[in-house]
């Protein structure tokens, strides 16, 4: 499994945010107001999932309590941030066409609500990116000690002897 890229959250974020901009345009007058309540959940996910990392840094690195995590555990956390990462880049971005879509006119009650709503939306998203990635990061394998690397067979090391 490779590493997911900024790039590649940045991409479902602007084509969900584009799609998002489109059927608003056509269809804002018949919607209902946009709900707050994903921030908080988002929030919550986000902090679960730094928690989550932080422990797993931890015990990967012999520091934590507990016992050692099984490998498939730690294969469970990356593809659990992988998903959330994008996910919430698909969030985010629809929050954010419904924002810049809500943003001209904002001296009306409604859309000025549905800007609140949006704009926090699109900022608890960017926290569970961030705390995506951050778990992600924290379930690579640690580095071998020193002189480790070079005495098993088919290491680089080894290899280029």
């Amino acid at each position: 499994m490779k590493p997911t890229r900024p790039r590649n959250v940045a991409l479902i974020a602007i084509v969900a945010a584009l799609l998002a901009w489109l059927v608003v345009s056509m269809t804002f007058a018949s919607l209902p107001l946009l709900p707050w309540t994903a921030v908080p959940a988002l929030l919550l996910l986000a902090l679960g999932e730094w928690m989550a990392g932080r422990n797993l840094r931890a015990r990967l690195a012999g520091r934590g309590s507990g016992k050692p995590f099984e490998p498939t555990a730690v294969v469970r956390l990356a593809a659990l941030a992988k998903a959330s990462s994008a996910a919430a880049a698909a969030l985010g971005g629809l929050a954010a066409g419904f924002l810049i879509y809500v943003a001209g006119s904002l001296q009306k009650v409604v859309p000025r609500s549905d800007a609140l709503a949006a704009a926090g939306t699109v900022l608890a998203a960017a926290v569970l990116v961030a705390a995506a990635l951050y778990l992600e990061r924290c379930c690579r394998s640690p580095e071998p000690p020193d002189g480790e690397d070079s005495q098993r067979p088919g290491s680089r090391q080894a290899d280029r002897r």
